[in-house]
């Protein structure tokens, strides 16, 4: 087994182990686009397979804390330096109705366990209260480009702030369920926009706050 191979077998190794098999986590944690490490794991024989480059070892090794020499097999013997894998940081948020989701800021507790029947995990940041809804309707449903169809589910960060081109949950103050659509600024006005383009633009002022932000979202066939 030449050099080359066995620094591939390695990065399989911390990509199934340390990054629970999540080639995307693993291009995060060494800072390089997730197509590039893609071509480094690829095995030898598959045409535009990327070698992993002494330069790169040396990222990698630092990347995952790894002591000089772990990729290649060549660890100081009276090192003290044991590669325990660390498990992703996950966290549980409920999957709400859009009636809980809309009177989220309104309540001191807008659902109470009992009506939580579905929990789903996550290992994305999220700075404030968070919650999934799952998308109804076909108003954010795109013919091109980002599409969101109906039943997907969507995780909501109530504590991020919400800019130009956010998709956010929002509800007007005469409305009993919030809305799930673009924010577009555009000199100073703000608008709901659809994705879908037999939808018409929502302007918002006063009538309108906006709830969450979506930041990750995830289909269920079951």
């Amino acid at each position: 087994m030449d050099k080359y191979e066995k620094r591939r077998l390695r990065l399989i190794q911390l990509r199934d182990d340390y990054c629970n098999g999540n080639g995307s986590e693993l291009a995060r944690r060494i800072d390089r686009e997730p197509s590039y490490v893609s071509r480094m794991l690829w095995p030898e024989d598959k045409k535009g397979r990327k070698r992993i480059a002494d330069n790169m070892i040396e990222i990698i090794e630092s990347a995952f804390s790894l002591p000089r020499g772990w990729m290649d097999g060549i660890v100081d013997e009276k090192s003290n330096i044991t590669f325990v894998p660390q498990p992703i940081n996950t966290r549980r948020y409920p999957v709400v109705s859009w009636v809980s989701a809309g009177a989220w800021a309104e309540a001191l507790e807008p659902y109470t366990l009992q009506d939580i029947e579905e929990w789903c995990e996550t290992d994305a940041h999220v700075e404030g209260d968070g919650f999934w809804l799952k998308i109804k309707g076909d108003s954010m449903t795109s013919p091109v480009g980002l599409s969101i169809p109906e039943g997907l589910l969507v995780l909501f960060d109530t504590g991020r702030e919400a800019k130009h081109g956010s998709l956010v949950l929002a509800k007007a103050t005469d409305a009993n369920e919030a809305t799930f659509k673009k924010l577009v600024i555009d000199g100073g006005e703000k608008y709901l926009k659809p994705l879908n383009p037999l939808y018409p633009l929502i302007p918002i002022n006063g009538n309108c706050r906006i709830i969450g932000v979506a930041i990750e979202s995830r289909q269920k066939f079951i």
